[in-house]
């Protein structure tokens, strides 16, 4: 315990000396001037790496700069919106900055979208002009639109923009405009402040010890806001090398590892993707951070057989910008434990009508904190839904356990509910993850009018087995409660549909019941 409490005590410091260094004269450092900040310390250091290109910050800037001309001349103005369709490169960055140097809102949109979706948030949005890239243009419906060729060359000699020509936006008023997936119905556009963008990035800072000599490998797309926390905001605050990847496939990932990063950051599937490799040098590596979704038990195994290393689980969304907690200790706990809360984030466990649970019962998981967004753009009711009095319901079902470290019992949604037994498909997976002819799961209710709901299991087996079934039955039996058993297990050796961010589509695998 005390152990605990000077890692506590540690993580305290270090978050109140950056917010500190990043407030003056009581107004917070707005997040648009990042890049300028970056410049002026770090002027040499690589920036990003994109295949053969490498990028140092007072570069990145001077291109930033030299585009926010452009917008200017566009007729962008402060706290217009520009929505970006782009895929990971350094065109992103430019993009981001020049719109954050002239006081815009940036919009980063998923590339995976189609028209139907993109069209949607555009309405949603109503930027003032889309910035996309060539190949993309037929996909977005808009009087605006910029692509990379709208990127001038930088001006020999021209360092960018001086700190009096750039542009802020209050600390609590919207700076970015994070569309949510969508799986549960129509993407939701989250509202982010300067707080919570500043607030977060110091938050996980306080926990993970990084520097201006680490290299994150950006594997995930920029759009994600796991991604956009460490690899676009907090990279550019402590000075850090961003290897961007633009594809997840084994050459890219093989490229990016030749650079030697010292921080891998990615979704479960991707861990598995390395599990496949077997052989991957990931020597350099310092962290291994999982987030986006529940990490299975059997992954997080294999991956310490294969590699020798551990892989850190933590829990965030988008609606927290993102980070809630992250799990870096030694001990041997199951994945489902996703750590301590960071520095300056409050949580509770409630039962469904609002009563708090004590210490190891199941509830809705609540979290409070600057880091919680300012609602959902154009959503007042379901913005109220969601925030009570400051704290932000976040859909999931958890406890906390003795040392204070959040449990993940699944989300809200996917709850089943059996003749008045609550089934949490997350338990499920983990045991079919388990079997080792199983390479994904996913557990969803179907309804019985006798029943309530019961679970269902689709499987995606790594060989073909006709008796698939029945195996996986007799597995859960000998793992699981009577009433958890999946009613059918739906076995496939083709691949489960997916999200882009790397998680299984429930929503895609309801329509099929």
């Amino acid at each position: 315990m005390a152990r605990m409490h000077d890692k506590v005590q540690k993580e305290r410091i270090h978050f109140d000396q950056m917010i500190d260094e990043l407030t003056q004269d009581g107004k917070l450092f707005y997040p648009g001037w990042l890049l300028f900040r970056a410049a002026q310390l770090f002027p040499d250091k690589i920036a990003v790496i994109f295949g053969d290109e490498s990028i140092t910050y007072r570069d990145l800037f001077a291109r930033a700069s030299v585009f926010s001309d452009v917008l200017k001349k566009q007729g962008v103005m402060r706290r217009d919106r520009i929505l970006l369709f782009i895929e990971n490169s350094p065109h992103f960055y430019i993009s981001y900055f020049a719109a954050w140097q002239i006081g815009a809102i940036v919009v980063p949109t998923n590339i995976f979208l189609g028209k139907r979706e993109l069209t949607h948030i555009i309405e949603d949005a109503k930027p003032k002009l889309v910035i996309t890239q060539v190949d993309k243009k037929t996909l977005v419906i808009h009087d605006h639109i910029l692509t990379e060729e709208h990127v001038p060359p930088c001006p020999s000699g021209y360092t960018g923009y001086t700190k009096d020509q750039l542009v802020r936006l209050e600390q609590d008023e919207l700076c970015a405009l994070l569309y949510t997936s969508g799986t549960t119905g129509v993407p939701k556009g989250v509202m982010l402040s300067a707080e919570n963008i500043i607030y977060n990035m110091a938050q996980g800072i306080s926990r993970i010890p990084i520097s201006n000599n680490e290299r994150t490998l950006a594997l995930l797309p920029l759009f994600h806001t796991l991604v956009q926390n460490t690899c676009v905001w907090a990279a550019i605050l402590v000075g850090c090398t961003v290897i961007l990847i633009s594809k997840i496939t084994r050459k890219h990932i093989l490229d990016g590892l030749n650079h030697k990063p010292t921080i891998f950051l990615g979704v479960p599937a991707i861990f598995g993707l390395l599990c496949l490799l077997k052989t991957a040098s990931l020597d350099s590596i310092n962290f291994f951070i999982s987030g986006g979704d529940a990490l299975p038990d059997k992954l997080r195994i294999f991956f310490a057989m294969l590699y020798r290393r551990k892989i850190c689980n933590g829990y965030g969304l988008t609606e927290a910008s993102p980070f809630v907690s992250l799990d870096m200790d030694d001990d041997l706990v199951p994945t489902s434990t996703v750590g301590r809360p960071f520095v300056g984030i409050d949580v509770q466990i409630r039962s469904e009508d609002g009563a708090l649970r004590s210490q190891g019962e199941i509830g809705r998981l609540w979290v409070r904190g600057k880091n919680v967004m300012l609602g959902y753009y154009n959503a007042k009711d379901e913005t109220e839904k969601m925030i009570k009095n400051g704290w932000l319901d976040t859909g999931d079902m958890a406890y906390l356990d003795k040392q204070g470290r959040i449990v993940i019992a699944g989300r809200l949604k996917d709850l089943i509910i059996n003749k008045g037994f609550n089934i949490y498909p997350q338990e499920i997976e983990n045991v079919l993850m388990s079997h080792p002819n199983v390479m994904r799961a996913a557990v969803i209710g179907r309804k019985v009018d006798s029943e309530g709901e019961v679970p269902v299991a689709f499987v995606q087996l790594k060989e073909p087995d006709s008796d698939a079934a029945r195996v996986l039955e007799l597995w859960c039996e000998q793992n699981l409660a009577t009433y958890k058993i999946p009613k059918e297990f739906i076995c496939t050796s083709e691949d489960l549909p997916m999200t882009p961010t790397g998680k299984v589509d429930k929503k895609a695998l309801r329509v099929k019941l």
